[in-house]
């Protein structure tokens, strides 16, 4: 993964370019460069307007369909994918995205069905082999969440009386997340902090000290509500941090903010659907 000053350097000469040339196809670079900087606005607008002038380049509906997938517009990311394979053809870059997003979307079967055809073409490819796996536990693990949801609801009734069985916990407290989400592959460490950025919960195996990470970190949402909220654009929910290593991802609550610390070789939009699962089951 690129870090902040490559992107920042490929944005200045991208735009340089475009300086020079306004109809240059490096637009879609320069999409692609903010995108992974996480502005996905400005990466959608540049984008967009590149293809109101290049409708036919393939390359661009890619990023565009990327750009989709991370603002959690998946049916919009489908049909971007598909305009890129009638341009481009079924590539395999083409196929593993449409995969991807067929994971977002829910639909498994079509998504595994999709990489076994890839993985038998290219039985080496480790990213291949990690999205057919998701593929294929994701449907398993919705399946035992929803089985353990069952049981909570129902209870056992032939031993136990009506308050016994209303007195079973029917959401994740705070440990609980905490705890769950460090046993999602590629998290290395989960904090529950207060809006004081003082630590309530915590499960972390990292090598920075957990206490200087929620004092650090901890207040930028709220910092974000105050300036976001002055100026009519609603309160924060999730920041994500990318920095060399590790990735944080925060996600403002109720009753105070969550804090992941990811590895920087996971899969940024993977790890984000199953925090989501997972708070889901607290909020």
């Amino acid at each position: 993964m690129a870090s902040i000053s490559e992107l920042d350097e490929r944005i200045v000469k991208c735009h340089k370019i475009l300086d020079a040339d306004p109809n240059s196809q490096i637009f879609a670079a320069l999409a692609e460069a903010f995108r992974k900087k996480g502005d996905l606005e400005r990466a959608f607008r540049i984008c967009q307007n590149g293809l109101k002038i290049h409708p036919s380049y393939g390359s661009a509906h890619i990023v565009m369909a990327k750009i989709n997938l991370d603002r959690g517009l998946y049916d919009w990311a489908e049909i971007e994918a598909n305009k890129a394979m009638e341009i481009d053809g079924r590539t395999r870059s083409i196929r593993l995205l449409l995969a991807e997003i067929y994971i977002y979307k829910g639909e498994f079967n079509a998504a595994i069905k999709l990489l076994k055809r890839l993985n038998e073409s290219d039985p080496d490819n480790a990213q291949i082999k990690k999205l057919l796996e998701i593929a294929r536990k994701l449907p398993e693990e919705q399946a035992a969440l929803s089985g353990s949801d069952d049981k909570l609801g129902k209870g056992d009734n032939s031993e136990a009386g009506v308050a016994d069985v209303e007195e079973l916990p029917t959401q994740f407290t705070e440990r609980e997340v905490v705890e769950r989400a460090t046993t999602i592959p590629g998290i290395d460490g989960a904090l529950f902090l207060n809006f004081e950025g003082l630590v309530v919960e915590s499960k972390w195996s990292l090598q920075i000290d957990a206490t200087i990470c929620a004092a650090t970190l901890g207040n930028i949402g709220n910092v974000l509500n105050q300036d976001l909220i002055n100026n009519s654009f609603g309160k924060v929910r999730t920041v994500l941090i990318e920095t060399e290593d590790p990735i944080f991802y925060l996600v403002q609550t109720t009753n105070g903010v969550y804090m992941f610390a990811a590895d920087n070789s996971a899969n940024l939009g993977t790890l984000r659907m199953k925090i989501e699962k997972l708070l889901a089951g607290y909020e």
